[in-house]
């Protein structure tokens, strides 16, 4: 049964007027599933707050202070991108903790994938930083959650267009956490060069497959069937969270890519059947950004097709992919060439 966190305390995180992550991002994602029919789908699974045990294990003791005298019932900037308002830190804390126990519920086997529509994103939010619309990291939140719940060990796969800086952080030197990103190269925030393959200790824990603007569906496709399947084949990996940005969209108003909603499909059908091949399915997605509401929409629709498929169809590259693409990829496995397998 795929369950799944849905709930309209995220629409309480209110953006300035002309913000990009607003709350019509959830309405739109939120309507597009209940039009999929997702309710007789799915199990609806109300949103909890995450425990400061939880979010300890990820951000340090400073940052979580500074945020519990800043943020509630205010109004304000932790950054030049990151707003906060009366409504945010109940959202901030929903997100990671609706996050978290969908993954604590797939992991124990009462649900077998879970998927997340939650905000604010996370993903960009360091261990002391908030940083790029992120206050927590909640799919980071969620990976702790379960190594502390016998997870031996957990994979990120981050296909958002920005690359996940935050997480890779936050797990540069850990080796039982696999973190792989496909995102836009060089853009913001910087981060995710393919030289970046993890700290002392956890070389080739961190995977970076930096794609040229103007990437689409089949260069994305290769991305995933040369590097990132073949990363997670090897890991073993107990459970498999997505960071799920669908502002690789071809029409997203802060990205140069291409993806369709047909891609993101075959992305979500690529990491359903290796979730189904290495770790009995367990597959949480989780929402990071995406701006165009079209995007959101068809993209979030066509990985619940996806997730919810009895066997996941796996569509090949849909045509032959850039030169820079391909020198794109090609310096990732150069990159982990000598990298059999990450520390146990």
């Amino acid at each position: 049964m795929l369950g799944y966190v849905l709930d309209e305390v995220f629409v309480h995180h209110r953006a300035p007027h002309g913000h990009p992550e607003r709350p019509a991002r959830a309405v739109a994602v939120r309507d597009a599933l209940v039009g999929a029919g997702l309710p007789s789908r799915g199990r609806s699974i109300a949103p909890r707050a995450a425990t400061d045990e939880e979010l300890a294990r990820v951000h340090r003791a400073g940052y979580l202070d500074t945020l519990t005298r800043t943020v509630p019932g205010q109004s304000g900037w932790l950054d030049a991108d990151t707003y906060f308002s009366p409504g945010t830190w109940e959202a901030t804390l929903a997100a990671a903790g609706g996050t978290a126990d969908l993954a604590l519920r797939v992991l124990a086997g009462e649900l077998s994938r879970g998927l997340s529509v939650v905000r604010p994103p996370g993903h960009h939010a360091t261990a002391d930083k908030a940083m790029g619309f992120c206050l927590v990291n909640n799919v980071a939140v969620a990976a702790a959650a379960a190594r502390a719940a016998g997870a031996a060990r957990v994979a990120i796969v981050d296909w958002d267009v920005h690359h996940g800086n935050g997480t890779q952080d936050i797990f540069w030197d850990d080796p039982s956490v696999l973190y792989a990103s496909t995102h836009q190269y060089p853009y913001y925030p910087g981060t995710g060069a393919p030289d970046e393959i993890g700290g002392v200790g956890a070389r080739g824990a961190t995977v970076n497959v930096g794609l040229p603007a103007g990437a689409g569906d089949a260069e994305y496709a290769v991305a995933f069937d040369d590097v990132i399947v073949p990363a997670l084949r090897r890991f073993k990996p107990d459970l498999v969270l997505v960071s799920a940005g669908f502002d690789p969209f071809e029409d997203d108003p802060l990205a140069g890519m291409r993806v369709t909603h047909r891609g993101f499909g075959a992305m979500g059908a690529r990491l359903r059947a290796i979730a189904d091949e290495v770790c009995a399915g367990r597959l949480v997605v989780a929402l990071e950004g995406g701006y165009d509401l079209r995007g959101l929409a068809g993209g979030m629709t066509a990985v619940l097709e996806a997730m919810l498929a009895e066997a996941p169809e796996v569509p090949g590259p849909t045509g032959a992919i850039s030169t820079a693409a391909r020198v794109a990829i090609d310096a990732t496995l150069r990159a982990h060439g000598e990298v059999v397998e990450v520390a146990s």
